[in-house]
């Protein structure tokens, strides 16, 4: 699955609406901001209710962490999925670092922080959701690309014929 940016497509909510994390002196994270950089399936017809979150720091200007979240129940993701291990089910719904997204070392903490506090917060977990539907309505709708196919309208000699079938 593609996962492309919200702010590609809704630049003007995405300003508005990014979270971020601001964190003072503590023993958890260093003392900065980091952004959530909402990203969403652009494959047409998906429906997997998940966001990827890129986290960006304002000290280091790098992604720390890429977080998978989905809101759904895990009895959504078995029949989403068609498989009903827990292990895969865990990743797909989440919250989890994603395993395809490279990590930096502050990354295990940033993923608490998420867990702990701004995946608490019920408000957020809807703009989420209705960012969601923002972002599929746009890929569900783009015109679908025209397959061009390839047909040997040549008749006569040089013209291929149909074989038969040999049992």
């Amino acid at each position: 699955m593609p996962y492309t940016l919200f702010q590609h497509y809704f630049p003007d909510i995405a300003e508005r609406e990014t979270r971020c994390i601001t964190m003072l002196n503590n023993s958890v994270l260093p003392a900065g901001s980091y952004g959530l950089l909402e990203m969403y399936c652009d494959e047409p017809g998906c429906d997997c209710r998940r966001v990827f979150l890129s986290v960006v720091s304002s000290v280091t200007k790098q992604i720390e962490a890429v977080i998978a979240y989905g809101w759904e129940s895990s009895e959504f993701y078995v029949k989403w999925m068609g498989d009903n291990d827990p292990d895969i089910i865990k990743e797909v719904k989440g919250p989890v670092l994603n395993l395809a997204s490279p990590q930096g070392n502050l990354a295990p903490d940033i993923l608490k922080v998420v867990e702990e506090v701004v995946l608490q917060d019920q408000v957020y977990i809807e703009r989420l959701k209705t960012h969601y539907k923002l972002f599929r309505s746009r890929i569900d709708k783009a015109p679908k690309a025209k397959v061009m196919k390839f047909r040997n309208n040549r008749k006569g000699k040089g013209a291929k014929k149909k074989s038969k079938k040999r049992k």
